[in-house]
């Protein structure tokens, strides 16, 4: 019997049972594998060996010792239920429907890493709901994925580089330099951002942190030796935002600078949706202080929302989106 399904199966016979599981019955489960054929001592080390397997795949397995006076439940091995099995979450139907409906969506697009692990979660969402899932009154679509020669591929392999921790060798084509780069890089998270998938992680070559379009990828590696031994931490102050901008002036084009703004009207209680950070109400306003690296895709991004929104400091942000809405005006013909 192959290793991972002798594993799969000695879980199942431990999740099975009733009571502990001794070693004489596990051997007899198990004939090929710690049989008669084996001595004891083999057998154990077997056994052993994938007991430590399972405990670092965070299956509790331990042994229980059977009470003096009770008989009737031997000494043996247990999967402790309450630490394998997650609790039970709660979720109404229209909230699973709606999860079910964006993982569907995800997993639609193609080019999305871990789509095994989400298609069996699907699966698991469908069968515990019990009963057909209600239709949600939203419509996701994940089209429009930057493509590439072997993308869903190149995704897998990031996303089982960064699940377990090892490096990878990549080969990354620049259209900046119009130059092909040998990488070697600790990956440390993928986004998705306007079709665009983006790697970011530490680069050796130049000695920090750096983020790499997926899709520009022309050959990657993944470090196979030592599966189970990590190469490298990921820094605990690191924030995936901090390198894949999710607003527009989140843009690193320039030093961040503090621009104060003032929502009024409807506004008001969108402010944090809109801004992605806590207002201060001041009377039936609402004020926005944040941190812009691109202040011109803040100020575009603040005309669009129409005249309830104001800049207030600082003055060179406050000249510049005037300057901003003059030229709309002036596109539009001087029209109010």
């Amino acid at each position: 019997m192959e290793r991972t399904e002798r594993l799969l199966d000695l879980v199942a016979l431990l999740l099975d049972a009733r009571q502990p599981v001794p070693w004489r019955q596990i051997r007899a489960a198990f004939p090929d594998d710690y049989g008669e054929k084996y001595s004891d001592d083999a057998a154990d080390r077997k056994f052993e060996r994938d007991k430590s397997e399972l405990l670092e795949l965070g299956i509790p397995l331990v042994f229980v010792q059977a009470k003096d006076k009770d008989e009737d439940e031997p000494s043996g091995y247990v999967v402790e239920k309450s630490a394998y099995y997650l609790p039970e979450v709660g979720l109404k139907p229209d909230e699973l429907a709606v999860l079910y409906a964006a993982g569907s969506a995800a997993l639609a697009s193609g080019a999305f890493p871990g789509s095994q692990d989400l298609a069996h979660a699907l699966r698991k969402i469908g069968f515990f709901a019990g009963s057909p899932l209600p239709v949600p009154r939203v419509r996701l679509e994940l089209g429009g994925v930057a493509d590439s020669k072997g993308l869903p591929e190149k995704l897998e392999q990031v996303w089982g580089a960064i699940s377990t921790n090892k490096f990878i060798a990549l080969q990354y084509f620049s259209p900046r330099t119009n130059e092909t780069t040998e990488r070697r890089l600790d990956p440390y998270g993928l986004a998705l951002r306007r079709g665009l998938w983006s790697l970011v992680g530490y680069c050796h070559l130049r000695k920090g942190i750096r983020t790499f379009h997926v899709h520009r990828i022309q050959r990657l590696t993944v470090n196979s030796k030592s599966p189970r031994a990590p190469d490298f931490e990921i820094p605990k102050d690191f924030k995936l935002e901090d390198y894949v901008a999710n607003w527009p002036w989140q843009h690193r084009f320039h030093p961040p600078i503090e621009v104060s703004l003032q929502l009024k009207g409807d506004l008001v209680p969108l402010a944090t949706s809109l801004f992605g950070v806590p207002s201060t109400p001041d009377g039936d306003r609402a004020n926005v202080l944040l941190k812009a690296t691109d202040v011109d895709g803040l100020l575009k991004y603040v005309a669009s929302l129409g005249a309830d929104a104001r800049v207030l400091g600082p003055q060179e942000a406050v000249d510049r989106h005037r300057a901003l809405l003059q030229q709309i005006l002036k596109a539009h013909g001087g029209a109010a």
